[in-house]
């Protein structure tokens, strides 16, 4: 997708703040650039923040928000414990600045190891982009749990519908839950700060390149300290 190159680079400006204030919405996030010198206002930064899908984390859900037609369910892991490999996999959708514009990344990770079973970037958020990533995920396993936020994308029929014919239970996270879905927002500061923001891609196709590459490192090479300095990789062989 393109934008203007000014509003481009207020997204990755916006997209980096977002990483470190989830709870700024569009006030906030408005007042923090204007603090650092850029004339914007409210209208404008609601504008990109929904083309990146950004909403505050309080009190409302920070991707986008559910289609009204569409079921939502119940928030499953409160005060769950969760001691083996899929157990529980969760799923987002992110915002990824590329040289010219910009791109969504989809990711489903095992909650117990942190292992990313399954990656693809696409230029639109679409439900069938993210269908896609799911059907790639479940052909590698089933978890017992499967929980998103409340965006559509994760709410439409084709996505649970596959969900529930894998006999996978859905759990969603409630409206104004920042910590909910919080290892997946853990991996998205690593893979930004560590390989996205570093590498300025130039198109989809080098950053699909790169992605792969740092997939490949982040699971088989990236020691983790919540596993005890082992990679997500060697936990999850703990599988069975």
């Amino acid at each position: 997708m393109n934008d203007s190159p000014e509003n481009l680079a207020l997204m990755r400006l916006i997209d980096e703040q977002y990483l470190k204030t989830p709870f700024y919405g569009v006030p906030r996030m408005t007042w923090w650039l204007n603090a650092q010198g850029y004339g914007v206002n409210h209208k404008r930064i609601a504008r990109l923040m929904r083309l990146m899908g950004l909403q505050a984390t309080l009190p409302g859900p920070h991707t986008s928000t559910p289609h009204h037609a569409h079921r939502i369910y119940p928030y499953l892991l409160r005060g769950m414990t969760i001691r083996i490999p899929c157990e529980v996999w969760c799923a987002d959708l992110t915002y990824v600045p590329i040289h010219r514009g910009f791109m969504y990344l989809m990711a489903v990770m095992d909650w117990f190891s942190r292992y990313v079973v399954a990656w693809d970037i696409s230029n639109c958020m679409d439900s069938g982009f993210c269908v896609s990533v799911l059907q790639r995920a479940l052909k590698k396993g089933r978890p017992g749990i499967f929980n998103t936020d409340q965006g559509s994308q994760f709410t439409s029929e084709e996505f649970t519908g596959m969900l529930h014919d894998a006999n996978v239970r859905i759990s969603m996270d409630g409206r104004g839950r920042a910590l909910d879905n919080v290892f997946i927002e853990r991996l998205w500061r690593s893979v930004k700060y560590e390989d996205i923001y570093l590498r300025d891609y130039a198109d989809g196709h080098d950053l699909h390149a790169g992605l792969t590459h740092y997939f490949r490192f982040y699971n088989h090479q990236r020691p983790h300290s919540a596993l005890n300095n082992r990679t997500p990789a060697h936990c999850h062989q703990k599988q069975g």
